[in-house]
């Protein structure tokens, strides 16, 4: 009920106004029946505009930190998503991603619509990356079609660590359904799997015309992470006491010191 007044009387007409958001494809979104919206991440709000253009009920897989929340903003944050529908997934993998298939699942069974990221996280940089074989395992022991669908804008109307947003106008781009039938039975193939999940991800590329990085948007995140802590701790190094001055006297050192031809003079 929650999910509803949202949509249609406390938020959906304020953001409808707001950002104007335009669908391309909206016929391929099908009546009744199960289905999966295979979306590229490009911003926490991408969770927000996609339900918000589709007319019937969505259900997102959402990272558990959103339920677990403390204090006055944990407890509204965690109580917002509950009511919206939204389901808690731990995504540490192993049994973690077993329980967040079952949770998917059952709503899939309940012939609903199911949101998901095929590359796990928002991206990093804009690019589109690698998906994870998760929607093809979900997609192939549900029997259900798979929907692209690229969100456009929405990483400048929220750009990550961004709490206010731009009033920019976004778009959502919903793509054919993906027939998968031809792998019925095959869910426990990984090499099934990760053909299927590059179908899902080319169309994506196509759809948003996005780059493509044959790497986990995850590894990307921990490099560049990474990288940030080096340049930080390069810059620590330079700003300490007497660093300047020593390495003044290495190159002063090395200009007065003779060259092998003012040696031989």
């Amino acid at each position: 009920m929650f999910y509803w007044v949202l949509k249609t009387v406390i938020l959906g007409p304020v953001l409808k106004l707001l950002f104007r958001p335009w669908v391309q494809g909206a016929e391929h979104i099908p009546e009744t029946g199960a289905a999966i919206f295979a979306s590229n991440h490009l911003s926490f709000s991408d969770s927000i505009f996609l339900p918000l253009v589709v007319p019937r009920r969505m259900t997102f897989l959402a990272k558990s930190d959103y339920f677990t929340g403390v204090g006055l903003k944990g407890r509204l944050t965690a109580a917002f998503f509950k009511g919206v529908g939204q389901l808690p997934v731990d995504r540490s993998g192993g049994r973690a991603s077993d329980a967040a298939l079952r949770s998917g699942l059952k709503v899939l069974g309940r012939g609903e619509l199911l949101g998901l990221y095929p590359e796990g996280t928002r991206s990093p940089d804009g690019r589109l990356y690698k998906g994870k074989t998760g929607v093809a395992r979900m997609a192939l022991e549900a029997g259900v079609p798979v929907i692209p669908v690229a969100m456009i804008d929405t990483d400048k109307a929220q750009p990550t660590g961004k709490r206010i947003p731009k009033l920019i106008r976004v778009g959502v781009k919903i793509g054919e359904p993906l027939d998968f039938s031809r792998y019925e039975g095959m869910e426990g193939d990984r090499f099934v799997l990760r053909s299927v999940t590059d179908e899902i991800m080319y169309a994506l590329m196509e759809l948003s015309g996005q780059e493509y990085v044959d790497m986990y948007a995850t590894a990307m995140k921990e490099r560049i992470a990474r990288d940030k802590k080096n340049k930080a701790k390069e810059a620590a190094e330079a700003a300490k006491p007497g660093r300047a001055a020593s390495e003044l006297e290495e190159a002063l050192g090395d200009i007065d010191e003779p060259g092998p031809e003012r040696r031989a003079s």
